[in-house]
């Protein structure tokens, strides 16, 4: 089992980098060159900028079993597809029972903004969203580890 980090935007990193460690697994960051990422516990490979071209390296390199950090609903539908394990940096775990409801309301605000509307941007990250996070996925890590 390794973990994956979408890392353009993602803004459990470090959290997730602790983590990894705490359990002896890989953590490998996913950028491309408009982000420039580098931290000691983790490797970070960084890929051509391109719409999605971070997204599609990270699925390439996933096997079953592995977990993905992304806020990216169709990033996170893909992982699925792999039998990977998806979540995002507040600790929502994506599967089967979700996902198609998040790529829908995607869906939705893309068209929105596309006629010209506004939406409320993410609020400033809380302790109690950190705290969730590391909740989340150290559940996720035992229960793969379990084998559930």
């Amino acid at each position: 089992m390794k973990i994956f980090i979408d890392g353009d935007g993602c803004p459990a990193i470090d959290l997730t980098i602790s983590m990894a460690k705490n359990y002896g697994l890989e953590c490998i960051i996913i950028c491309d060159t408009a982000h420039s990422i580098e931290r000691d516990d983790a490797k970070t490979i960084t890929v051509s900028k391109g719409r999605d071209s971070a997204d599609f390296y990270l699925v390439n390199m996933l096997s079953k079993g592995d977990i993905c950090v992304t806020q990216d609903y169709g990033l996170a539908a893909m992982c699925l597809s792999k039998k990977a394990f998806a979540l995002n940096q507040n600790g929502l775990i994506y599967d089967e029972t979700n996902i198609d409801s998040l790529l829908q309301s995607r869906y939705q605000a893309q068209k929105i903004r596309r006629a010209g509307g506004r939406l409320k941007g993410p609020t400033k990250r809380t302790a109690e969203q950190n705290e969730k996070f590391k909740i989340s996925l150290e559940n996720l890590i035992m229960r793969i580890k379990r084998g559930e």
